[in-house]
């Protein structure tokens, strides 16, 4: 396997590696045209996405600015919206599915490194995929971390750590996050219950 394999297949690599290099190289590139784009360049946007994202559904929008590592490891599915300073580490893929929402400073990273000190100063990294289910609302300055898979119709308290995955119809808040309530699809505007 050469670097870029093992490295989407969640195995130690070296990023410095010369291929892995050029594509970070190549998504800075792209990110910094997107940054540099306005609302009214809308078609020139959507180019810098289309060339950037691994596959994107046809209604998407990402304030700026945007970051990430590859971009080609992202899929995108339809209706999608992240505000301002979003950040993807995309060392390993990112699947995201229809009708999400990211808020302001959401961060997303497959990326990890070792615990070993000398492994992890010789330049060995690793990532773990992470995947997001359908009408899934992330709030404001959350972070995903490698591993990680939400099901469908979690929403994500602002501010939250996301260490482990989450089933469907939950709502998850904290440092660690944790499972605080269940969404009801009967009843999606019931106030939560009273904590005693």
């Amino acid at each position: 396997m050469n670097q870029k394999e093992r490295m989407l297949a969640a195995q130690l690599y070296f990023s410095a590696d010369p291929e892995l290099t050029a594509e970070r190289r190549r998504a800075r590139r792209l990110v910094r045209a997107y940054n540099a784009t306005t609302e009214e360049q809308e078609s020139e946007r959507d180019a810098l996405l289309r060339e950037l994202l691994g596959a994107r559904g046809k209604t998407l929008f990402i304030e700026t600015p945007f970051t990430c590592d590859y971009g080609g490891n992202v899929y995108v599915g339809e209706n999608f919206y992240a505000n301002f300073d979003c950040v993807i580490l995309d060392t390993c893929e990112v699947r995201i599915g229809d009708n999400c929402m990211f808020g302001p400073r959401v961060s997303l990273f497959t990326a990890g490194h070792p615990l070993d000190a000398a492994t992890r100063n010789s330049g060995w990294e690793f990532g773990r995929p992470i995947t997001i289910g359908n009408n899934v609302w992330i709030g404001g300055g959350a972070i995903i971390c490698p591993g990680v898979t939400l099901g469908d119709n979690v929403v994500v308290g602002a501010g939250a750590v996301v260490t482990k995955s989450f089933g469907p119809d939950v709502v998850i808040a904290g440092n660690p996050a944790r499972a605080i309530r269940e969404i009801d699809q009967d009843h999606p505007f019931e106030t939560p219950p009273t904590e005693r």
